[in-house]
């Protein structure tokens, strides 16, 4: 593929790199995962120029754990499924071997050499980490430089703008990304992948525990991948602090039939395009057609009080956020002058005029969504809902002096109510709207990270992708 050419994408036909399929080669001596690798690197060299899907690359630290890798395989002792693995890591995370930049212009040359707690196991497991993939600012809504890997002119959304776009450029198998209101989710919908949002504290988030409702998550080319990267830094570095660890077997779930859906308009759908709610009205009908229920909020009571608790989760996780993340940054800003956008600054001067009993007022808020989400339990083994509306924006281009665009990176909207809940989410490559991806998403309830696999996997193996 030319990597300056748009590539119209069809999730019927459209083959992500996957990693578990490939490996009993390696132990039949077919493959290598250095050989691998390569094949790797040689896409990133072709895309990379446009892509920009990468903060930092270390090739020659990558070649040489793959090298260690294909001994292992050889000698039939690999570490994990996962040993060899090209994976990148968000620039949010510390890694040892890297910068952790933030993608901020005021972190410039950071290089704390000393590793994330998934990032540490991940190695443990024996994945090859290949670089850092490009953030938006401070993990925030000011864009970095990636473009979409089937549109250049287009977001690949963020903050995990890189993770998302490495994956769906047939750069890596699997990313790690970030997600306090949309960043795993949304990126992930625009770029055809398939990722996990675990449940809140379910993954080890190591120093990146500044925020309440932050969470690391893998993007892949299969939910397979998806799921062993997860299980795989979950075994070994546990939740967060007072937080149960993402359980679940060993290897992918079984795919599992859901009695009955919920389905999520969110506020969300008055800002969604008639092509994609007629896809996704497509995808309900095939699930219908294979005996699965469903009911919305004019047919059940319970979804009804569960929507409108979350109609305003932009608002109340975006402050909520703010308000977490506003001492960090403003001794970011008092250390570098002017060395962030006017994007954070605006967000981080928002959050300065806010008070504790403003803080308060919304953690009653989320507590109430909460409550709303958990009535569902009872009602729906899952909800269903887009994983973003529409497909990606055209990129954004801030005018000098004028205020900063809305939704640079894309709209979160039906990725709020998830993180406001602390919900686990898989979203799944199901739709192309105009020859680009669109997601849909299944969120299940805080634990059932391997309830809502299970889950998403019957449904993508038994729903046929759409196009419109």
């Amino acid at each position: 593929m030319d990597a300056t050419v748009k590539a119209p994408y069809d999730p019927r036909t459209f083959r992500a790199l996957s990693w578990l399929d490939v490996t009993p080669a390696f132990a039949a001596g077919g493959d290598t995962p250095r050989d691998y690798l390569e094949r790797c690197l040689e896409t990133v060299r072709a895309r990379e120029p446009v892509v920009k899907a990468f903060a930092s690359l270390n090739e020659g630290a990558a070649r040489a754990a793959a090298d260690d890798s294909t001994k292992r395989w050889k000698a039939g002792k690999p570490l994990s499924p996962i040993d060899g693995m090209p994976i990148g890591i968000k620039d949010l995370l510390e890694t040892k071997d890297h910068p952790t930049q933030f993608g901020c212009e005021a972190m410039t040359g950071n290089y704390p050499k000393r590793d994330n707690a998934a990032v540490r196991v991940l190695r443990q497991a024996g994945a090859v980490i290949c670089g850092k993939t490009v953030t938006a600012e401070l993990g925030g809504t000011h864009p970095g430089p990636t473009t979409n890997p089937f549109d250049p002119a287009r977001t690949p959304g963020g903050s995990s703008s890189g993770s998302a776009a490495a994956v769906g450029a047939l750069m890596l198998p699997a990313a790690i990304g970030t997600q306090v209101g949309g960043s795993i989710i949304r990126p992930a919908a625009y770029c055809g992948n398939f990722a996990l949002k675990p449940s809140q504290g379910a993954i080890n988030r190591g120093e990146r525990m500044a925020t309440s409702m932050s969470t690391h998550g893998p993007h892949a080319g299969s939910l397979a991948d998806m799921w062993q990267v997860a299980i795989e830094i979950a075994r070994r570095a546990g939740g967060d602090r007072g937080c149960r660890a993402l359980a679940g077997p060993d290897t992918l779930p079984a795919g599992m039939k859901p009695a009955r859906l919920a389905v999520l308009e969110t506020a969300g759908w008055g800002v969604t395009d008639d092509a994609s709610k007629a896809a996704f009205a497509e995808v309900l009908g095939q699930l219908a057609a294979k005996g699965v229920a469903q009911a919305d909020r004019r047919a059940d009571a319970a979804i009804d009080a569960f929507e409108a608790a979350i109609l305003e989760a932009a608002r109340i996780a975006t402050d909520i956020t703010a308000w977490e993340n506003r001492w960090s940054q403003r001794n970011i800003l008092d250390e570098h002058p002017g060395q962030i956008s006017a994007r954070a600054l605006a967000g981080l001067l928002k959050a300065e005029a806010m008070t504790p009993g403003d803080y308060e007022s919304l953690l009653d808020e989320r507590v109430a969504a909460m409550a709303r989400h958990a009535a569902l339990a009872s009602v729906a083994d899952a909800a269903i809902t887009l994983s973003c509306p529409g497909p990606a924006p055209h990129l954004v281009v801030d005018k000098p002096g004028a205020p900063p665009a809305p939704n640079a990176t894309g709209n979160a909207v039906f990725n709020y109510p998830s993180s406001l809940v602390g919900a686990p989410v898989v979203t799944l490559p199901l739709i192309a709207v105009g020859g680009l991806p669109v997601g849909v998403q299944v969120m299940g309830q805080p634990g059932d990270d391997a309830k809502v696999t299970a889950i998403a996997r019957w449904i993508w193996e038994n729903v046929a992708p759409v196009t419109a």
